[in-house]
């Protein structure tokens, strides 16, 4: 995969590989009460390389490898900023000091109708409601600003911080899986789960996502 990206990227023209800044024209950045939601730079790179390197999380999300190194977060970014992952992924920073926590995104679908959230946090904020948060305004931002009908999110059948915050903000189980998880290097079982446009628009309405 690391291969076709780079040739993906050595095959664009040398001043379409300095606008960085290229994939932030539908990807704005993300304010919420507590948090602000940016491209991934590389004033990152030493915190996403310190937070990422750990089992904890990188045995709960299917791309990250474990080890994670100061190259792997460098990459990270670097592949972010040029636009060749293909997703929109976000920072995860605080309003108020500008620290990093970690990192969500938003992956399109084949079907052009559908996107997939994903997510992590490092482990010292954990269980302070961020996730959440952030996964509240990347999610509003998503329906607000693009023409899909639905987002997906899957979480390990094991990890209840993580199918809590998928349920807060109101997706709803579709069933069991299986996917591959780089750092545990096999296939492990996974909960998916689906929020639609309607049932955001009812829960908006509601007040209910909180």
């Amino acid at each position: 995969m690391q291969t076709e990206l780079l040739r993906e990227d050595q095959s664009r023209s040398p001043k379409e590989r300095l606008r960085p800044d290229r994939p932030r024209t539908d990807c704005p950045i993300l304010l919420s009460p507590r948090l602000v939601m940016r491209a991934p730079h590389e004033d990152d790179i030493d915190a996403l390389a310190h937070l990422a390197n750990n089992a904890n999380i990188a045995n709960m999300v299917a791309r990250m490898p474990h080890p994670y190194t100061v190259a792997d977060a460098a990459d990270f970014v670097r592949r972010t900023r040029a636009g060749a992952i293909g997703k929109c992924v976000y920072a995860i920073t605080k309003a108020d000091n500008g620290a990093f926590l970690g990192c969500c995104g938003i992956e399109p679908h084949e079907d052009g109708r559908t996107v997939e959230l994903g997510y992590w946090l490092g482990e010292p904020y954990w269980n302070q409601g961020y996730v959440t948060e952030a996964a509240h305004a990347l999610i509003d931002m998503v329906f607000r600003t693009r023409d899909v009908e639905q987002i997906d999110a899957r979480c390990r059948v094991m990890n209840i911080p993580s199918r809590r915050v998928i349920q807060k903000c109101g997706f709803q189980f579709q069933a069991t899986g299986m996917v591959q998880s780089l750092a545990v290097g096999g296939m492990v079982p996974v909960e998916w789960y689906r929020l639609d446009r309607k049932t955001w628009v009812s829960l908006k309405s509601w007040g209910g996502m909180r």
